[in-house]
């Protein structure tokens, strides 16, 4: 199993950091994602889950949908970053999140995206698109265990807050 996509380097990304903090950060993401592979670990909490999609989402000056795809025992398959936006939106077409997750076989997911001006608190809009992908994935038996949100401080779990 394998955890982490790993992306092309981009500049973008925690720009407002050191060097040293930003090579800090990415040694860290790579430490939890070894964890993962080896240990096969599994996201059990809204916390656990939060604090490593905190590493990858918090600071990016664009919003970034991603999936943390699961087997049934809610194993760690894959995080894949799925759709790059703008400072205030990204466009995440459905039918592209479902081939995904059926292209790697997935019996469950947890949605994220940060949000850039670091206010968590869920939209209209990010509530509508959890539920139509609910809706979709549930077609094909596959499970939405949360949707994160992704800014400032800890984050909101759509699924604490009775969203889901």
């Amino acid at each position: 199993m394998q955890l982490a996509l790993t992306l092309e380097p981009d500049t973008l990304r925690r720009q407002h950091l050191p060097p040293t903090e930003r090579d800090l950060i990415d040694r860290a993401i790579r430490c939890l994602e070894e964890r993962y592979r080896v240990n096969q670990e599994v996201l059990t909490s809204p916390d656990l889950t939060r604090d490593y999609l905190k590493l990858r989402l918090d600071g990016l000056p664009y919003e970034v949908f991603a999936l943390v795809l699961l087997d049934n025992r809610h194993g760690v398959l894959r995080y894949l970053e799925l759709f790059r936006g703008t400072i205030d939106g990204a466009s995440v077409p459905i039918r592209e999140v479902v081939r995904t997750v059926m292209e790697h076989n997935a019996a469950a997911v947890i949605l994220a995206h940060n949000h850039p001006s670091g206010v968590t608190e869920p939209s209209q809009a990010d509530i509508r698109i959890t539920q139509r992908i609910k809706d979709a994935l549930g077609l094909i038996e596959v499970r939405v265990l949360d949707h994160l949100i992704v800014g400032q401080g800890t984050g909101v779990s759509l699924a604490e807050r009775g969203l889901l």
